[in-house]
């Protein structure tokens, strides 16, 4: 079987960073794939599965309802739990998203009330959610990606 391109990306090198992971186009259609690195992988503790979660709820909601939600495909966790996987329609690079995943952090960062989509009717794991650990999270995941703009994967 051929190795599929995000396990070609060294992790011991992977920063916090907005990544194009892969692009995908079929019939004049055009999907991007970004790795929204927010924990640096295999050099500190991933996400604690609360705090993504709420992320998730956040993220999705925030993108579902902004400028770009025509465009928003999925937006969810890593596996591994280092990140998220944004994916939208167009042939797209980090800088055309960028404001979009800032603003977005900012509204996780100053969320207060009740998580949206985190009822039992809504949710199959409604309780499991971390508003504290969500804002720290992605707080310094701005900051970082505002300081450092890193949108590039290292070379291997």
């Amino acid at each position: 079987m051929e190795k599929i391109a995000s396990f070609t990306v060294n992790h011991l090198k992977l920063k916090r960073g907005l990544y194009v992971s892969r692009k995908d186009a079929r019939e004049n259609v055009t999907v991007t794939t970004f790795d929204m690195r927010v924990t640096e992988p295999n050099a500190e503790p991933v996400i604690d599965t609360p705090a993504l979660h709420t992320i998730e709820h956040l993220g999705a909601t925030y993108l579902r309802n902004s400028q770009i939600k025509k465009d928003v495909v999925y937006f969810g966790p890593m596996g591994c739990r280092t990140g998220f996987y944004v994916i939208l329609f167009g042939d797209l690079k980090p800088t055309d998203i960028y404001k979009n995943i800032c603003d977005m952090c900012v509204f996780i960062e100053n969320f207060e009330g009740d998580i949206p989509g985190a009822k039992p009717e809504e949710c199959g794991n409604f309780s499991e959610q971390n508003l504290n650990m969500a804002k720290y999270y992605i707080k310094k995941y701005r900051e970082d990606l505002e300081q450092f703009k890193r949108f590039e994967y290292p070379e291997n």
